[in-house]
């Protein structure tokens, strides 16, 4: 029997989504005080992308740990990376409450967090903590970076770079989120000339680690092969598709919320996504959105996927599923 989908999730599907989400960072943030190597994880085949070495294949999806405070915990559940964020140049606060809604029949959920984060200046300070403590994780920490609300659009690039400044020199790799439903204005900068800015602004600052860039599932196949042309242009190391999705037509119209939709009914979207990029470029993929079971990651991976991250999945599965998918999905 499965601890958690039988007798956990239960309980915690009872209670608000967001006070569950606060318990369970604050649980994984005393379980990160502990070496990783004391709890027993399946280990996977390795593999080298963008020039990182990563343990096994399963990574966190940005969102979950969006101030970094349980590095370690990730690690020691089995994950082969951590991708923390998505972090802003100001602290925020992101949008009311509420801003996260289950739909358990179809393993859904939808969240308008507005990214929500203490700032990338105090976040830089904890990672910094962190390594001088030697409590670094060994599996690679990805770095997500996204607007401050505030920010006007037109100062966007200005606003990731002082970002990216703060943590250039802390994690294995960067991602430019520019595709969260929830900021207003913020997928506009995905068109040629906003993500071409930016990509030119952050490059210029880059030492010479990753950086990847973050689409959403409802561009157009013209804007992503507009996208992907500028990624190489810029020659940035690779692509995450997708973020959440807009289109809520899958879902009763009774459970529709302003917010990007993920878990099972973005499964098809984000596969066909994945597929139209891979045939369209040798860059490096990480693929996620509606990997909700082993099947799901074999998929991606034989669609070619480089890497793969959890985060609905994880919601509704728990560590579980990311054992199932280190051991037989390769």
């Amino acid at each position: 029997m499965d601890a958690y989908e039988q007798l956990l999730k239960p309980i915690l599907f009872a209670m608000d989504p967001e006070r569950v989400h606060h318990l369970a960072i604050g649980t994984l943030r005393l379980l990160s005080k502990f070496p990783a190597n004391l709890f027993p994880r399946a280990k996977g085949e390795g593999t080298e992308v963008f020039g990182v070495r990563f343990p096994n294949r399963v990574g966190l999806a940005a969102g979950f740990d969006k101030n970094a405070v349980a590095l370690g915990a990730w690690e020691a559940l089995g994950f082969g990376f951590v991708e923390v964020g998505t972090i802003t140049a100001q602290a925020q606060p992101g949008n009311p409450l509420p801003r996260i809604f289950r739909i358990p029949e179809q393993e859904a959920l939808i969240n308008r967090l507005g990214f929500n984060n203490e700032g990338a200046e105090r976040i830089a300070a904890r990672l910094k903590e962190l390594r001088r403590a030697g409590r670094w994780p060994k599996i690679p920490v990805g770095i997500n970076i996204g607007k401050t609300k505030v920010a006007p659009l037109e100062e966007a690039a200005a606003d990731y770079l002082r970002s990216f400044r703060l943590l250039k020199e802390l994690g294995d790799y960067y991602v430019l989120n520019v595709s969260s439903p929830n900021t207003p204005g913020l997928r506009q900068l995905q068109e040629k000339n906003a993500i071409g800015a930016l990509f030119e602004a952050v490059q210029g600052e880059n030492t010479g680690k990753p950086v990847l860039v973050k689409i959403a599932p409802d561009l157009t196949w013209e804007q992503i092969e507009d996208v992907l042309a500028i990624t190489l242009e810029h020659r940035l190391a690779g692509i995450i598709a997708t973020n959440t999705t807009i289109d809520q037509q899958s879902i009763p119209e009774s459970k529709r919320q302003q917010g990007g939709l993920s878990g099972r009914p973005l499964t098809a979207r984000s596969l066909e996504v994945l597929r139209f990029v891979r045939k369209r470029t040798d860059l490096p993929i990480i693929s996620v959105g509606g990997i909700m079971c082993v099947d799901d990651a074999k998929e991606r991976f034989d669609s070619g996927a480089n890497l793969v991250q959890l985060y609905t999945g994880f919601v509704y599965r728990g560590p579980r599923l990311i054992w199932e998918i280190v051991r037989t999905a390769h």
